[in-house]
């Protein structure tokens, strides 16, 4: 495999993880978070409140987002996203998300550790996009 389609196919699985984490689903179940989120996560969120590992896994059923299908509520729109292999084992993305009518810019870095296949989210950062920009 060339390194340029070896680069794509990382940032590809990064993305994919991305947008398991904004599905309701995944959001409520611990078990699958636990699979995309690595054990130093951190997130900076739009709020600016700063998560660990462990707050996000016990608050992401209920922050918003989450709740099923059949809750009905609104669900983030992702737009724009894109990625870059920064290192060998190690992916930054970016993208905007409108939930709700309010949009954020949003980035992220992915990590996969020596030894493993799975790519987890290691940091996290949304940025609130001001009214008419």
């Amino acid at each position: 495999m060339s390194q340029e389609t070896q680069d794509s196919t990382d940032v590809s699985a990064a993305i994919d993880g991305e947008l398991r984490l904004l599905d309701p689903a995944v959001r409520l179940s611990r078990s699958i978070a636990e699979t995309l989120l690595d054990r130093e996560f951190v997130e900076v969120g739009a709020s600016g409140r700063r998560w660990t590992y462990e707050e996000m896994l016990a608050a992401l059923p209920e922050l918003e987002g989450g709740g099923g299908d059949s809750g009905g509520g609104p669900r983030f729109e992702p737009s724009g996203m894109g990625g870059v292999l920064l290192a060998p084992g190690i992916v930054h993305l970016t993208y905007e998300t409108v939930f709700d009518g309010r949009r954020a810019r949003r980035s992220s870095l992915w990590r996969r550790r020596d030894g493993e296949t799975a790519w987890r989210m290691y940091y996290h950062q949304a940025t609130p996009v001001p009214a008419g920009d």
